[in-house]
Order: C-alpha cells, then sequence, then structure tokens
C-alpha cells in the first residue's frame, strides 16, 4: 500500500505539473574529454571519464589538458575545465542502439594550457553524412564558453565524429553529447531524414534562462531580452508552471513548461488605441535555410476569445489572426507552429514580430512565449559552409533537400508569406480541429514536391489532409511548399462569389478571377472547371513548379484551394494582363518598339532561369503571348506551369513524352519524335519574338494558305528580305534596321528545324540585349555603321558585358536556315491544343 502511495502521489504531481514521464533515450553517450574521473552534474547526468570513453576513440594523439588548480574561469559546468587536442585526424565512433533522431553538442572553451594555444585551433568536425564545423576557429571572446549542438537523423548502425586539424594547427574538444532524442521533435515526418539541423536561437521569451535541470530534454533556453527591438515595447509577464495544462496530442518533450509559464505582451504605452509590433531581430548565415517555431500561450487573458493577433516573418504576414482561444479551447494552453524559410528569404537576419489586429474585434495585445531558430542543412548535407563531406559543393540553395529540386536564386521574394491554414477573426472561418493547428508552414520551400503523394484515393481532388497533427506519418500540402493554404469561404469573399464581372482571363484550366484579400492584396484566382479536360495533373505540376520557382520574371504562386473538390490557384495579379492583349485583338495602345524589345528580355530572363537556375531545369512546354503576363511596370513574368516538366538529366539528353503544347508554337521536332528539351521552348519562344514583331496571331485561319501560319510566312519573307512588309505598322517610324536585323535574326535562330541549331535562352537573351542597345544608341544619334559588324555573333566573347550577358556562358551558336513548319501545321489537325 505504501508503495502503491508513492506511485499515486507521483501522478498526481504528473498530472499537475502537466509533465510526462522523463524521456529515457536509447543512446546516452556523454563524454567529459580530457578528464581523469567521471563527472556527475546537478541535472544528474552522469558524464564518463576519458579513460572511460577511449574504446569509443580512434586517435594517434593523447593529449589531455586541464585548467591548473585554482583557476580563475567563469564557466556553467565542470565539463569546462578539461580538453582533449588532436593534431592529427581523430575520430569518436558510437554505436548506434536505435536508429532515429540523436542530439550531438559539442562544448568548446579554449582555456589556457601549457600544449596549445586553442584560440588559434582550426578544424573542421563532421559525421558520416553532414559537415557540421568547417575550418573552425573560436572567433568569440576567449574567455566564454560555446556549445554547439546539432539534430540529426541517424539511419545507419554506427555514427562517426570525425574531428580534422587544419594544417600547422590543432582540434580540441571539452566534451561531446550523443543522444536519442524523441521523434516527437519533428513530428516523426519525412523531414527528419532530408535535414540536419543545428540550433542557432532557443529563447525563452519573457523569462529567465532554463537550464539542463528544468528542460525536458537536456536543452538550454535563452533569455530574449538582447534581441528585443525597442525593447520598450514589451512587458514581460509569467505564471506558476503548474498551471500549464498540455492538450491531448502536444507532448511536454516539444518544450518545457517553463517556457509557456512566461511571454511578452504589448507594453502599456498610454494611447486609446496602441498599434505597435514587439520586434525580435536574430542574426543568422544567409546561406542557409531556417526552421522557426513559434511558442504561444494565452498566461495573459482573463476570459477566452479576448485575443486576437498577427504575427509577423522579415517582415511579412505569417499568420492573420491568431486566436489562440480557439485552437486550445482554454487558457493556459500551450500551441506553437513551424514556418521553414528557404535561404532566398534570408539576408544576415530574421525578424519576428507580433502585433494587435487592425480592427475592433479585440483588446490590442499581442503575446510570444519562445522562440526557436534552427539552421537547416544545405544541398551538400552542410551546416557550415558550401562543402560537403565528400568535397561536393552547395548550389547555393541554402536548406535545400538533397532529394528534390529547390529554387535557387530568386529575384525576389513572395509577395505573401502566410502559415498553411491562416486564420481570420470571423468566427466561422477559423479551424476548430486541433489536428489544424501545428504544421509546417512551408514559406518557398519545397520538402516533400519530389516523392509525396498528392492523393488520398483515386477518385479525389483533395491534395491531401489538411490535418496534420504530431504524430501523423503522412504530411501532404503543409510540407509541399504550396504557400498559403486559402478556405473556399475566403476566395468567394475575394471574389464576390465568383462573380462573372470579376472574370479577367480565361483558359483551358477554367476562369481567371480579380480578387481583393482582407488585407487589401489582389490576386488572380484561377478556379478549376470540371467540365474541363485538363484538371488534376495540370494543378498538380503547376504547385509543384511554381513552389520552388521563385524569380522577378515568373508569376509568383500566393497559395491554393482544394477544399470540396475544388482546384483553385492564387496568384499574384499582373495588371496588365497578356502580352497578345498588347499586341493585337484588344485595340490596347501600341507597345513602342523599346517597350517590346523590354518585355521579350523579360521574358527571355524568365525562362533562362527555368532552364538552368533549378538543379535539374525546368522546360515550359506551353510558351506564348499569353503565358506572358504584364505588371503595372509593364514588367513580362511567365506564367502558367501546368505542362511543365522537369529537363532530362546529362545522361538522358531528352524527355520522352506525349506531345503537348499550343498550335502555332509547337516546336516540329518534338512533335515528330515526342522528345522534349529546353530547345522546344526556345522554338516557341521564337515564334513569340516574331508575334511581337508583327503584332498578328501566331496562327490565322483567315489568310491565305501560305500566311496562315507565322513562323513559316515570316521566315520565308526573311530569306526574300523582305520581313519588313509585315512588321507592325505602329513600328514603322520608330523602328531601328539594325535593332530590328539583330531581332529576327534572334528569332531565325529560334525557330531552327533541328534543336540542336537553335540557340541557348541565355544566347538568345543576349541577342535580345543587344538588340536593345542598338536601339537606344540610334535614339540617341550614336550608332556609327563600322558599331555593328555584319555577322556578328551570338554568344561571341566581344558581346556588351550587359548586367546579365555577364552571366551567360560564351559561345558561338551555329546558325541554319530555317526549312520552314508548313508540313507540320497539316498534321496539327489531330493534337489537342492547351
Amino acid at each position: 500500500m505504501a508503495l502503491l502511495r508513492v506511485l499515486l502521489f507521483f501522478v498526481f504531481l504528473i498530472l499537475v505539473s502537466g509533465q510526462t514521464l522523463p524521456f529515457s533515450p536509447a543512446d546516452n553517450y556523454l563524454i567529459d574529454c580530457g578528464a581523469p574521473n567521471t563527472i556527475d552534474l546537478p541535472d544528474g547526468r552522469i558524464f564518463k571519464s576519458d579513460p572511460q570513453s577511449l574504446p569509443l576513440l580512434s586517435a594517434r594523439d593523447n593529449i589531455q589538458v586541464s585548467i591548473p588548480a585554482g583557476g580563475n574561469v567563469n564557466v556553467p559546468s565542470p565539463l569546462y575545465l578539461t580538453a582533449r587536442i588532436f593534431v592529427q585526424p581523430s575520430t569518436y565512433k558510437f554505436k548506434v542502439t536505435k536508429p532515429g533522431l540523436h542530439w550531438i553538442r559539442l562544448h568548446f572553451f579554449p582555456f589556457n594550457n601549457t600544449e596549445f594555444d586553442l584560440t588559434t585551433a582550426s578544424f573542421s568536425v563532421t559525421t558520416d553524412d553532414y559537415v557540421l564545423l568547417h575550418t573552425f576557429t573560436f572567433d568569440e571572446d576567449p574567455s566564454k564558453w560555446l556549445l554547439k549542438e546539432y539534430l540529426l537523423n541517424v539511419t545507419s548502425q554506427t555514427l562517426s565524429l570525425n574531428f580534422s586539424p587544419m594544417r600547422n594547427s590543432a582540434a580540441f574538444i571539452n566534451a561531446i553529447e550523443f543522444v536519442s532524442a524523441p521523434d516527437v521533435l519533428l513530428y516523426g515526418s519525412d523531414l527528419t531524414g532530408d535535414f540536419a539541423f543545428q540550433t542557432s536561437y532557443r529563447l525563452n521569451v519573457g523569462g529567465p534562462t532554463i537550464t539542463s535541470q528544468n528542460d525536458t530534454l537536456d536543452r538550454r533556453w535563452d533569455p530574449d531580452r538582447m534581441f528585443l527591438y525597442k525593447a520598450a515595447a514589451a512587458k514581460p509577464t509569467s505564471v506558476s508552471p503548474t498551471v500549464i495544462t498540455y492538450p491531448e496530442g502536444l507532448s511536454p518533450l516539444v518544450a518545457p513548461n517553463w517556457v509557456y509559464a512566461s511571454a511578452v505582451q504589448m507594453a502599456d504605452v498610454r494611447v486609446s488605441k496602441p498599434n505597435f509590433n514587439i520586434t525580435w531581430k536574430l542574426g543568422v548565415d544567409p546561406a542557409f535555410g531556417y526552421l522557426i517555431r513559434l511558442h504561444f500561450c494565452d498566461i495573459v487573458s482573463q476570459s477566452l476569445n479576448d485575443l486576437y493577433f498577427n504575427v509577423y516573418i522579415n517582415g511579412k504576414m505569417a499568420i492573420s489572426g491568431l486566436d489562440l482561444s480557439s485552437l486550445t479551447s482554454g487558457l493556459g494552453v500551450p500551441y506553437y507552429k513551424d514556418f521553414l524559410l528557404n535561404a532566398s528569404m534570408v539576408s544576415d537576419q530574421v525578424s519576428v514580430e507580433v502585433g494587435p489586429m487592425k480592427d475592433d474585434s479585440s483588446k490590442p495585445n499581442a503575446i510570444l512565449n519562445g522562440l526557436e531558430i534552427l539552421k537547416m542543412s544545405n544541398s551538400v548535407g552542410s551546416l557550415d559552409g558550401e562543402f560537403g563531406v565528400d568535397g561536393s559543393r552547395s548550389k547555393g540553395n541554402g536548406g535545400s533537400n538533397r532529394r528534390v529540386v529547390v529554387a535557387v536564386g530568386f529575384a525576389m521574394m513572395f509577395g505573401a508569406f502566410v502559415g498553411l491554414g491562416a486564420m481570420v477573426v470571423k468566427w466561422s472561418k477559423r479551424p476548430k480541429d486541433w489536428e489544424k493547428r501545428n504544421s509546417f508552414s512551408s514559406w518557398l520551400l519545397p520538402l516533400h514536391a519530389g516523392h509525396s503523394s498528392f492523393m488520398n484515393s483515386k477518385n479525389s481532388y483533395n491534395l491531401g489532409s489538411h490535418k496534420s497533427g504530431y504524430m501523423g506519418n503522412n504530411f501532404y500540402s503543409s510540407t509541399l511548399g504550396l504557400g498559403r493554404y486559402f478556405s473556399f469561404s475566403e476566395l468567394q469573399d475575394a471574389t464576390k462569389n465568383f462573380d462573372q464581372n470579376a472574370v479577367i482571363g480565361v483558359g483551358g484550366f477554367g476562369n481567371v478571377y480579380l480578387g481583393d484579400l482582407e488585407d487589401g492584396t489582389r490576386v488572380a484566382v484561377k478556379r478549376g472547371n470540371p467540365q474541363s479536360e485538363q484538371g488534376l495533373t495540370e494543378f498538380q505540376t503547376e504547385i509543384q513548379m511554381l513552389s520552388k520557382l521563385r524569380h522577378r520574371h515568373l508569376v509568383s504562386l500566393i497559395g491554393y484551394c482544394d477544399e470540396n473538390s475544388e482546384m483553385i490557384l492564387v496568384y499574384e495579379y499582373m495588371s496588365n494582363g497578356p502580352l497578345r492583349d498588347h499586341l493585337y485583338g484588344k485595340n490596347l495602345s501600341p507597345l513602342s518598339w523599346k517597350q517590346r524589345l523590354e518585355i521579350c528580355i523579360g521574358a527571355a530572363r524568365g525562362l533562362h532561369y527555368l532552364h538552368t537556375g533549378a538543379a535539374q531545369g525546368i522546360i515550359h512546354r506551353d510558351v506564348k503571348t499569353t503565358n506572358i503576363l504584364l505588371d503595372e511596370n509593364f514588367i513580362a513574368k511567365v506564367a502558367d506551369f501546368g505542362l511543365s516538366k522537369n529537363a532530362p538529366t546529362m545522361e538522358q539528353g531528352h524527355v520522352s513524352t506525349a506531345v503537348k503544347g499550343s498550335f502555332g508554337y509547337l516546336d516540329p521536332e518534338y512533335f515528330r519524335r515526342q522528345q522534349l528539351t529546353d530547345k522546344s521552348d526556345v522554338y516557341s519562344f521564337g515564334v513569340v519574338l516574331l508575334e511581337a514583331l508583327c503584332a498578328r496571331p501566331a496562327i490565322n485561319p483567315a489568310l491565305p494558305r501560305e500566311q496562315v501560319n507565322l513562323a513559316d510566312w515570316a521566315m520565308q519573307l526573311k530569306k526574300k528580305g523582305l520581313l519588313e512588309k509585315i512588321v507592325d505598322s505602329h513600328l514603322v517610324s520608330e523602328i531601328n534596321p539594325e535593332s530590328m536585323k539583330k531581332f529576327a535574326e534572334a528569332a531565325e535562330k529560334c525557330l531552327a528545324e533541328h534543336g540542336s541549331d537553335r540557340p541557348s535562352m541565355g544566347d538568345v537573351l543576349w541577342n535580345l540585349e543587344y538588340a536593345l542597345q542598338l536601339h537606344e544608341a540610334a535614339s540617341q544619334g550614336k550608332v556609327e555603321e563600322e558599331e555593328v559588324p555584319e555577322n556578328y555573333p551570338m554568344g561571341s566573347v566581344e558581346e556588351p558585358k550587359t548586367e546579365i550577358s555577364q552571366a551567360v556562358a560564351a559561345g558561338e551558336v551555329h546558325v541554319v536556315e530555317n526549312s520552314g513548319t508548313a508540313e507540320l501545321f497539316a498534321q496539327l489537325a489531330g493534337i489537342q491544343g492547351r
């Protein structure tokens, strides 16, 4: 009975405190390097001495150092009083009892000793698969200790931790922890196999330092005060940790109740309607992506439904109208949210802000309880530098999955980053389901675009359940990097119930509507038509492609909706519509020659990025003037990726696929051989160039037979030296002959019969830029005949060094005459266009 009473007492304590039984790691290697004896820490952990850990170490060196007795140092633990030094490469090899998530914690303190000046040590630390430190030197204050913490998914039976000193230097380590971590930290998702993580920041917002004695997984949480921007705007608050109640499905292992028991809220600035944000700014390495985890717990409200606020990351909306009452159904109940930032979105710092709603729906207040920022390994598995374990070099797409294609080199950031299932104040739109509350709201980072299933069943249009709870094994839309998830009711409101007067475009997929979001952002809403022959495949492809592509000259995908069998895509709004409308058919003011050149250059830049900017490359497969959209400044952006394909690898040479495309733009070689390459896009773009020059459709059945196909007709006239006869009459008085000649040469080369004879989009881009230079020079009266060689080759090493052309590899392009596509056009009757 006495034993039973003790057990019941402990159960009572667990229920009151909201804690679970302590996590028992399957692997628990704790080494005090250089120490002669075992050390017991106040948190109950026991670190083995160096002699006890020697079976794990393979090293030629046996240099152990310690701080002399009576040495005056300020360190948080006796672990930092001893160290082991390696002058030659050395390895600790750990046996893995249970594969899965593991912590690696490396402790450093370069104290004075007689063997080596540790402040000058330079070395690398790697595992079998990841680079943890590359040419690391202790550039911190040498009087301070340093902890490097990593979270890795270990899948093998052993893990090697390698210390490699640089030439004429040494490596050192004070203590090592290699400890199993619970899968619940990353929800048991695929993410664990794709990345390694390094803790950049772990902050107990509004509270004191939390050490391993009070944390559920021996972590350290630092105070946030030093990272607050304008600390006067923030007011710390706290409650007893015992009042924190964890909901079903949320483990205290994610964060201890001490984190949720403190917070900052908006300070009282003694104004009638406070309207400011609380901001934290934290320095980061811009070469990597980051996982940001925000912890919330309403410990400031006196009643439910009294706290709604906005959350921003890097100045962009992350959560709109966060309503903790709706999410947790109680006060003092923890909640957290994850966001992934691609390296393209990171400068040298990450800012996190919380602020009040801009309406009168609640009292103006906002809170944050905890903040974690984890650096994510790059494309070669490095957490420090651009080189992988095998010496391979990252392509600069920090934080990218090594098994999927990830966008790199963004020219501009996404216009509206919003967390998945963003919440608004209206009760009818609030999620009622706990499992909707926490998921990876992937901002531009397509974690699983290469291998996740979109479907629940073969008859369902649904992309996948939005219930991505903690312990679920399947992650769908929330982890696909799809931007914001819109509810159907949100899009109904934005488009006035899909009012026909809001239709701004009609395509094979369905109508495109002009919409206004609640924050005032104008968007283009493309709603799939159930009767359309284009359906789920194009919907999936469009999302997958645009979620991993960001460029100034590509239309940005803001989000999507797949509710109630709907297939809806939401894009940035391009106020000047498609290029085609400005060339013919709409009675709009004609574009000047300079405008047409700049638009074609912009589109070429977008296509050049598609072909070369991503790791594998993308073939658009439907390049035409209706898929080149213009914003308010007539900046061109390529749109509509429903037919796009990943480019072939070097070994493949081409992609074998059924022929798809649009009449008049289709590559004849692709049509005949059903072998797709990026040169198919080049052919289609050549037709676009002729449309811009001649202001007529690619196909016009009303014309005489020989004139129906623009590409054939224009090339026949060019051979005869008569191309100017079909140039848009609006251009006759302003077009410079040399500029037009260079432009026409580019179009001709694009339309070569064989793909191998066509230029790359980079070469086409250079030629168009050169045509623009000729036009501008002529308009300034600076063109001299000798400046324009008769047969100036594309891609020559003598090219003018414009901003873009400097990035294009130099090389001759072989020119052949286009034999025309009349035969092709005669065969097109059996192909369905897009």
